[in-house]
């Protein structure tokens, strides 16, 4: 089997939608994504791209997806976050999620970062398993925090 990983381009945002809803029915959040093409575009291409995004590609058809963004550590300095990388559920086990990985890992070095840091869910075992081969260590004495729209507003507003 024969595929390209690239950079991906604004006309690629319609599959890479595609990519992040099968990720998000993965996860048992089907209804969770909000994003729209206009947003992928909107934020991920221009002068000031908030996102960089890498795909997979198999004779047009885009198979998976890595996209990446800048972050800033107090104690290391400019990291890499990796927001999700996701693979069409018919090509996983093909080696294009390893590929897909790589090149992250690649770019990383490339920028320079200190870090590349992701998190994974506690039940993805394939994932995990994956990672911790690769020589990522999973910091396990963190929680994830998150506040929602609805949170952050309600917050201020009880300011």
């Amino acid at each position: 089997m024969s595929y390209v990983i690239r950079s991906a381009k604004e006309e690629d945002m319609i599959q890479v939608l595609g990519l992040i809803r099968e990720l998000a029915i993965f996860e048992k959040e089907p209804d969770a994504v909000k994003i729209s093409i206009k947003d992928l575009i909107d934020e991920g291409f221009g002068d000031h791209p908030l996102f960089h995004c890498f795909v997979a590609e198999i004779e047009d058809e885009i198979v998976g997806m890595a996209l990446v963004y800048y972050r800033f550590s107090t104690w290391k300095g400019r990291s890499v976050h990796l927001e999700d990388l996701v693979v069409k559920e018919s090509m996983r086990g093909t080696g294009v999620g390893s590929a897909l990985y790589t090149e992250v890992l690649k770019y990383a070095k490339n920028e320079g970062v200190k870090r590349v840091e992701w998190v994974v869910l506690d039940w993805n075992t394939p994932a995990i398993k994956f990672y911790e081969k690769s020589g990522a260590k999973l910091l396990k004495d963190w929680c994830l925090v998150q506040m929602d729209e609805e949170g952050i507003h309600k917050f201020v507003s009880d300011l």
